[in-house]
């Protein structure tokens, strides 16, 4: 058999797991002085009331390689192949994690891939994997398939507060005092180098709506592949991006979960999708 394995910011909740027949090693967040397992013992929503009330900014720390050693341990004895569909190696450390388990697994069966991406954006990717396993592709020719994607995926999200990423350490506290007083709401995107960038900075919610659109539309979108809308903690700017986006069939509005939304906080509002080739 063929074994699907994702980490916990893949955002799926536990039902979507079961359902899909996923595997997920979570990250460890660390808010409040408390520890918890992402998507174990810490739904996304209980994240966001942490976040706004706590002074603390959330740390999130990589699953350890025993945690994905027992994973592939356990498919080595099954004689199950895997696919690992992880979390970008340009803001974590949990792809290389997963490459020195396979080493001390002593075991080749194993395909691990380095979405370069974030949150929902891995959600499209490991969607796509279900279905071609469905369809009867082998491991190999899914993890083939998945990188030869991964270049075409596209995050484009509007941020409605600087705070997090003041707080995360990607502005600094003058640009982030400035651009309150001005009412400044940044664009981000996850870059073909795995990283999370700001690309736009608007002056309110309206115009980074704009942007949105704009930029959405310039796009060919494949519809091959999910597209999905993206909200953090409230769904009211999503919904108006996706009446600017009525042309567009959205497969579905997702939950952004720990990973990215301790950097971008409440309000946040995009969409994730595939250029065509």
């Amino acid at each position: 058999m063929i074994k699907i394995v994702v980490d916990s910011s893949s955002d799926y909740t536990k039902d979507e797991l079961k359902e899909l027949n996923l595997k997920m090693v979570p990250l460890e967040v660390s808010i409040g002085g408390k520890h918890y397992y992402d998507g174990v013992d810490l739904d996304k929503d209980t994240f966001y009331e942490l976040l706004t009330s706590s002074e603390e900014f959330p740390k999130t720390s990589q699953p350890s390689p025993n945690e994905f050693l027992e994973v592939f341990e356990k498919a080595k004895a099954d004689g199950d192949e895997v696919i690992c569909i992880l979390l970008s190696s340009g803001l974590s450390g949990t792809y290389q994690s997963a490459l020195l388990a396979k080493q001390m697994s002593e075991y080749e069966n194993i395909y691990i891939v380095d979405t370069l991406s974030a949150t929902i954006g891995i959600r499209v990717l490991v969607n796509h994997a279900v279905k071609l396993l469905k369809e009867g592709k082998s491991a190999k020719e899914i993890a083939e398939k998945i990188n030869s994607i991964k270049d075409r995926l596209r995050i484009l999200a509007g941020v409605d507060t600087l705070e997090y990423l003041c707080k995360g350490g990607r502005v600094s506290k003058t640009a982030a005092a400035i651009g309150g007083i001005v009412n400044i709401k940044p664009v981000i995107t996850v870059t073909k180098e795995g990283k999370v960038d700001v690309v736009a900075k608007k002056r309110g919610t309206l115009k980074a709506l704009s942007y949105l659109e704009d930029t959405i539309n310039s796009y060919n979108i494949d519809d091959d592949y999910d597209i999905f809308s993206v909200y953090t903690y409230g769904e009211e700017n999503t919904a108006k991006l996706e009446e600017r986006l009525s042309n567009i069939k959205i497969t579905d509005r997702i939950q952004i979960g720990p990973t990215i939304g301790a950097h971008v906080g409440p309000g946040a509002f995009g969409i994730v999708f595939v250029e065509k080739v």
